[in-house]
């Protein structure tokens, strides 16, 4: 007799940090067993005639605390289906993205990609392999760009944003050719307020109303 297979929905929720320079990863301890007290993705078993799009939400707003209203965009990255990824039996696993702004939530823990601290199940694995494809996203998938990035944004963030998902800082001008082929994103004549340290403060960025709504 073939044993049924759970299917469970897993999130990469990402945020700017702009004083940290970074994306971060939301991550919050498990409440019961497996793995009860370890850091996880926020993740729940799909329902029953239920979307994966709501099941994301539900897994973030009930495990990282997150408010509805502060996820700003989502989407879906691939599928893991190791046998015994879970201790519990068979569990498919599908990796969503989603995209977070404001309030950071009371439990969730916020790591950069290279700090990120040792996760339960197969969750380590999961933000590995799907970290390029999230790095293959920006700047292509204006969805994930924008509820990333924020309606404008800065040079300079857009570089902190690129290496934080890439791992590498892509060269200033280069990077700006990229952004002016974005559909809907505008390159401004406004700049930042100077920076501390002096210098020539950064161009802003902005999306159209167009973009926005899409």
């Amino acid at each position: 007799m073939i044993e049924s297979t759970l299917v469970s929905v897993d999130v990469i929720v990402l945020r700017f940090d702009p004083e940290e320079r970074a994306v971060l990863v939301g991550v919050a301890p498990r409440a019961g067993e497996p793995f009860a007290g370890a850091l996880a993705l926020p993740g729940v078993l799909l329902g029953r005639g239920e979307r994966l799009r709501d099941a994301s939400t539900r897994a973030v707003t009930g495990k990282l605390g997150l408010a509805e209203e502060s996820v700003t965009a989502t989407g879906q990255l691939a599928t893991f289906d190791e046998p015994s990824r879970d201790p519990r039996g068979p569990t498919l696993s599908i990796a969503l993205w989603a995209t977070a702004t404001g309030a950071t939530g009371d439990v969730a823990v916020w790591s950069r990609f290279d700090a990120m601290p040792p996760l339960a199940f197969d969750h380590d694995r999961i933000v590995a392999d799907c970290r390029p494809l999230l790095a293959d996203k920006l700047w292509r998938d204006v969805a994930f760009t924008a509820g990333l990035l924020g309606p404008e944004f800065t040079t300079a963030q857009a570089l902190d944003v690129t290496e934080s998902l890439t791992g590498d800082r892509p060269y200033p001008a280069n990077l700006g050719r990229t952004m002016d082929r974005v559909p809907g994103l505008e390159r401004t004549n406004e700049h930042a307020s100077a920076l501390p340290k002096g210098g020539r403060p950064p161009l802003v960025w902005k999306w159209s109303s167009e973009a926005v709504r899409a």
